[in-house]
């Protein structure tokens, strides 16, 4: 079986509503009419766009994701959004652990794997985000800190919950800045995370989960990075909320 290769677009706190409605279907008449590749296309826009971004895609083969979620179906929690809420509404994927969410609004390790227990229990897939700072690197902590972030964030679930997961590695260094990590230096650390997913469950899980780069992906290095044998695809940020360059990096999936 092949991995599922998947193009995602973070579109963090941008377009109102009637903005994003205009992206979403410029994005679907690009998609219908210009891609023919096998991979997931995900949306991932602000919560008030998510009903009409259901509405927008059914029928398209584009899927919709959620930028976050609490790991509790409901109570006391006021201005948070549960994973059951999101499962009402049709949503299919959901961010976990993005780097501006554990930085802003201190999301630990643990907080996240209680959120991507909540949305596996719900059918919705988590895209688990980790990363490494710049000091992190410069100081060779960065493997060190992945593998912290998995072990804490996901090694808690069974082989059947973890087979749902995607991981994305997002160097925070690379978000946001304009700058990225090489494809090599890309390549070396999804092959150690793999390496990691093997020793924890087994060689045919491991060679399953899909494992996306994010970090300034744009369609002049897409290419050189989703040919990396260990990246199956992107989590995008800025390139998401411009239709065109968007839809050219989903093309550069192969």
């Amino acid at each position: 079986m092949k991995r599922q290769k998947i193009v995602a677009g973070n579109w963090k706190m941008y377009k109102k509503l009637d903005e994003s409605h205009a992206l979403i279907a410029e994005v679907r008449g690009i998609v219908r009419d210009e891609y023919r590749g096998e991979g997931k296309v995900v949306l991932i826009p602000n919560f008030l766009a998510l009903p009409s971004a259901v509405r927008l895609l059914e029928g398209t083969g584009l899927c919709v994701g959620a930028q976050n979620a609490h790991s509790e179906d409901q109570g006391a929690f006021t201005g948070e959004i549960s994973a059951s809420m999101l499962q009402a509404i049709g949503v299919q994927y959901c961010l976990v652990g993005h780097s501006e969410r554990r930085q802003y609004f201190g999301e630990t390790n643990e907080i996240c794997a209680n959120k991507v227990k909540s949305l596996i229990r719900l059918g919705i897939k988590p895209i688990f985000c980790i990363g490494e700072t710049l000091d992190q690197r410069q100081n060779k902590r960065h493997f060190r800190e992945i593998e912290e972030q998995i072990v804490q964030g996901l090694f808690h679930l069974d082989r059947k919950e973890f087979a749902q997961v995607i991981i994305a590695y997002e160097p925070i260094w690379a978000i946001g800045t304009g700058l990225s990590a090489s494809s090599d230096q890309a390549q070396e650390i999804h092959a150690y995370i793999r390496k990691l997913i093997a020793n924890q469950y087994t060689e045919e899980i491991s060679s399953l989960i899909p494992i996306l780069y994010g970090g300034s992906v744009k369609p002049e290095n897409a290419t050189s990075l989703f040919l990396q044998p260990d990246i199956d695809g992107g989590l995008i940020g800025g390139a998401s909320l411009r239709a065109r360059d968007f839809i050219d990096i989903v093309k550069a999936m192969r």
